[in-house]
């Protein structure tokens, strides 16, 4: 584990950390899919709204991922945007540095579900001229068709995961993530939830950047062991339909919700990799209602509704 030294500034450790991440995570999904990872690497030029640089990794048409994004960047900019002050008032303007790594894998087959993992850092100056440092992350799950002892199992390793740093922070971020991860405009949850935080620093520096490593190291774990049991199960149009439905509300979530995306766009990053998390295909239907007592419906019923799965 890395820590703190005077020849190693934080920012450099966490970067180092995500850069590293990325890789691990890259490398053990082109394994499982077979496929390749086209990396992109960018910079933001002086004088651009933004400077910095970054790594876009992405898989499409696969014959397990549909489509695969993982994005690592890390920028500098003058004044931090709106959405990024929304709970720290006092840093409205203040000149910030940000690095994360942020994935969406949206599977072929129907059964498995899509996923969402972001770990981030923000660092901005004081009015006192003082670092502040905060970090943001946690990863959820989307299906479309429902598997209790998936949702269990996802959920579980997000508890042990965050079990070292305190007994109420799973509890706590699972809670925070069905408050975000929610359809205001449809009154409806993204997926099954998982763990979701933000503004964090509580646990001082070295702590808090711990915690982090804990969700992010923990993200194949959680997910691996899903896609290995559903990729083969057999599918029909019945079903890639209803996938290609339940995508629209990927996409109402990220367009209109999510404050990463907000972020982003606002703050001038790079409009390509901001939207890597779309789904390649997705479509909309008036007023869908899926027959009652079908799978279809039980993703309404019993998956969709929040529900305590680690005591399920």
């Amino acid at each position: 584990m890395k820590t703190m030294t005077n020849a190693t500034p934080p920012v450099q450790i966490v970067r180092d950390y995500l850069q590293s991440l990325q890789q691990r995570i890259t490398g053990a999904i082109a394994d499982i899919d077979g496929g390749t990872f086209l990396a992109d690497a960018w910079q933001k030029e002086p004088g651009e709204q933004l400077q910095g640089n970054g790594l876009t990794k992405i898989l499409e048409g696969g014959p397990v991922f549909e489509r695969a994004g993982c994005g690592f960047s890390h920028v500098q900019g003058p004044r931090l945007p709106p959405s990024a002050t929304q709970h720290r008032p006092e840093l409205a303007g203040a000149p910030f540095e940000a690095m994360g790594v942020s994935l969406v894998f949206h599977p072929r087959n129907p059964y498995v579900p899509t996923v969402h993992m972001n770990v981030r850092m923000l660092a901005a100056k004081g009015k006192d001229g003082q670092d502040v440092c905060w970090f943001g992350g946690g990863m959820d799950l989307t299906p479309y068709y429902g598997f209790e002892e998936d949702a269990v199992h996802f959920h579980t390793v997000c508890r042990d995961a965050l079990k070292p740093f305190g007994d109420d922070k799973y509890p706590r971020f699972k809670a925070w993530c069905d408050d975000y991860f929610f359809l205001k405009h449809r009154n409806e949850q993204r997926g099954v939830g998982g763990v979701f935080f933000d503004d964090f620093s509580e646990l001082g520096f070295e702590g808090s950047f711990a915690m982090l490593r804990a969700v992010g190291d923990a993200f194949l774990h959680a997910y691996l062991p899903i896609v290995e049991k559903r990729q083969h199960l057999e599918y029909g149009e019945r079903e890639r339909a209803f996938q290609l439905y339940r995508r629209g509300r990927y996409v109402e979530f990220n367009l209109v919700w999510d404050r990463g995306t907000h972020f982003g766009l606002q703050s001038g990053g790079r409009t390509e990799s901001i939207l890597l998390s779309m789904p390649p295909l997705v479509s909309w239907s008036y007023q869908h209602t899926p027959e009652p007592g079908s799978p279809e419906a039980a993703l309404y019923t019993r998956f969709l509704p929040r529900r305590d799965w680690v005591s399920a």
